[in-house]
């Protein structure tokens, strides 16, 4: 590979035109590399309805897009339920069963009792089923959904590979998985590292907080009693300190935005961490930790960088334990098990 990007390199001095030739065949050249890095694994592929249900993933993406039109916060909905999903049990649209009288799902959870979107999985699963019933499931439905809500928000483009089946196991007491919100980052790096993701890419995922909003139950730890040796958190800025107090003077379920840019996905999550403006504890630990704080300088410092590694985090979570043939089903309702 090195003899051969030395190739093109010489290539590009010779002539004008036989620049832009190169140019382009270096562009198709790596975007050859990219897809043979990123192949479906598990049976999944990126034309999986083409011939099955051809307008299922115009459908969900009109569907997002428009529920977005009438309330932009939900795009940090939609993110955090399919890592919720892919975390417990893999993306297996667990996290959308409702609890009956014999089980507990997921979803009551007290680390889900936050989730907000459940009607726009709902809404593409009733139009899907109308034009080609029990072919398209609710796990690739909340992929898609997740995929878009970072688009419609200004953040990257990248597709993903469907054929997902939905799971038959939703369970309260499976959610103690779920990273809590005082994790720090070596406890990150090893939770994360279960399931086969590299401090980077948690780093990377966890800018998804650069949309939506945290309670001041999440965080009101770090400004009274932190710990034997101090009070305040020492790792939040003191002025940050009087904004996080003014928000929890209204109760436990009073919203704290992530960063300035609550519906935007930019990288001013980041930029909020250099600041010691960061929410969560789990949030703070990225940059107060030598472990971290390089990969967060590098994304504050590049958007593209951010982009590219968020994208391809994303990519890798969305095939997290993935179910395949008769290890899964697709519901005819996302809230049941069939």
């Amino acid at each position: 590979i090195p003899t051969l990007f030395f190739i093109l390199a010489w290539t590009l001095v010779a002539t004008t035109e036989m620049a832009a030739y190169s140019i382009l065949s270096a562009v198709l050249f790596l975007e050859i590399i990219v897809r043979g890095m990123r192949l479906p694994a598990n049976g999944l592929s990126m034309n999986y309805y083409m011939m099955s249900c051809p307008f299922a993933e115009m459908t969900v993406r009109y569907t997002v897009n428009r529920a977005l039109q009438n309330d932009p916060t939900l795009s940090a909905g939609l993110i955090r339920m399919h890592f919720h999903d892919c975390f417990i049990q893999g993306c297996d649209a667990s996290v959308l069963t409702d609890s009956t009288k014999d089980n507990t799902a997921e979803k009551d959870s007290p680390a889900n009792l936050s989730l907000r979107g459940y009607e726009i999985i709902d809404d593409a699963k009733k139009q899907l089923e109308n034009q080609c019933p029990g072919v398209v499931s609710c796990a690739d439905i909340l992929a898609m959904a997740a995929r878009d809500a970072v688009f419609f928000a200004g953040g990257p483009v990248y597709d993903i590979p469907k054929g997902r089946k939905d799971g038959r196991r939703s369970r309260i007491e499976d959610t103690i998985n779920l990273p809590a919100p005082t994790l720090n980052s070596s406890e990150l790096i090893r939770m994360f590292g279960q399931h086969g993701f590299t401090a980077q890419e948690m780093v990377a995922l966890s800018g998804a907080h650069t949309l939506g909003v945290a309670r001041c139950s999440s965080f009101k730890n770090r400004l009274s009693n932190f710990d034997a040796t101090h009070d305040v958190d020492p790792s939040i800025d003191t002025q940050f300190v009087k904004t996080l107090s003014k928000t929890c003077k209204e109760g436990d379920n009073a919203e704290q935005p992530f960063d300035t840019t609550r519906n935007t996905f930019d990288n001013d999550y980041y930029n909020a961490l250099q600041r010691k403006a960061g929410v969560l504890s789990s949030d703070q630990t990225l940059f107060a930790s030598a472990n971290t704080r390089g990969i967060v300088n590098g994304y504050a410092m590049n958007q593209a960088m951010f982009f590219f590694d968020f994208q391809q985090a994303m990519w890798k979570m969305g095939l997290l334990d993935v179910k395949e043939g008769s290890k899964g089903e697709v519901r005819g309702n996302c809230r049941k098990i069939n």
